[in-house]
């Protein structure tokens, strides 16, 4: 049966890659871009890989999926990435299962400093605010541990809660409406109003130095736990890979 965190991954992955009809990249084997072996001693094997998949008005879809059954680790997470030089947000949704623990990550991660241009957080962010705040008061969902630093790179519309299962089924909810209002801004794109001053140049530059700081093991320390358990080599090519920007 599959479950709760994966059926949301593999929810959210499907319509992105058939909205934009995405193809995936694969390796030489024909296998995931990058399949993740385990390193440990009560697990051997395969515990999940890294896909790859471009086309359409994107730079690149990234999903990384680990379940290892022996530490009842269940973990996929999606990251929709639109070009560097462009100022509509990166879509994410992690889901999570550890043990008997649900936990769930949403956002569309901001492409300028929001906190200056009270037009583009008027169009950008805005439309999310009533279901972000109705997300919010499910019953069953408490705040993840996550670090100020780690607050401070994302958006104040992020979603990231540990939740019981009933919880988290119904944050698909929150999920989808996300997606929805994330379509229409790759479609429609952001206007020059929201913009104001800001360039394709600065754009870019930006997003180079956000990656760095949303997929660096000192800022995210889950990165810490996953080289032990996929190998060294194995996390650090997840991450070079999450920061790759588009030319």
């Amino acid at each position: 049966m599959t479950s709760l965190p994966k059926a949301l991954h593999d929810h959210v992955l499907n319509r992105i890659v058939d909205t934009f009809g995405m193809t995936e990249v694969l390796n030489e084997e024909g296998g995931p871009f990058l399949p993740l072996e385990s390193h440990l001693p009560m697990h051997e094997g395969s515990v999940g890989g890294m896909r790859k998949f471009t086309g359409g008005p994107l730079f690149q879809v990234l999903t990384s999926s680990i379940v290892v059954p022996a530490m009842q680790l269940d973990s996929h997470m999606v990251f929709a990435f639109t070009p560097s030089d462009s100022p509509v947000p990166h879509y994410t949704v992690d889901s999570v299962q550890a043990g008997e623990h649900h936990a769930f990550h949403l956002d569309l991660i901001p492409r300028l400093d929001i906190g200056s241009r009270l037009n583009y957080l008027n169009e950008v962010y805005q439309p999310l605010t009533e279901v972000c705040e109705q997300a919010r008061k499910i019953e069953g969902l408490e705040p993840a541990h996550l670090s100020p630093r780690q607050y401070a790179i994302m958006s104040p519309w992020m979603l990231a809660n540990r939740a019981t299962p009933e919880a988290f089924e119904k944050i698909q909810v929150a999920v989808d409406a996300y997606l929805d209002h994330w379509f229409e801004l790759v479609m429609k794109g952001v206007s020059a109003q929201a913009l104001e001053d800001v360039t394709p140049q600065e754009l870019a530059a930006r997003d180079k130095r956000n990656k760095y700081a949303i997929f660096n093991a000192e800022v995210d320390p889950v990165w810490q736990r996953i080289g032990p358990l996929v190998g060294q080599e194995a996390a650090d090519k997840q991450i070079a890979a999450l920061r790759e920007v588009s030319a």
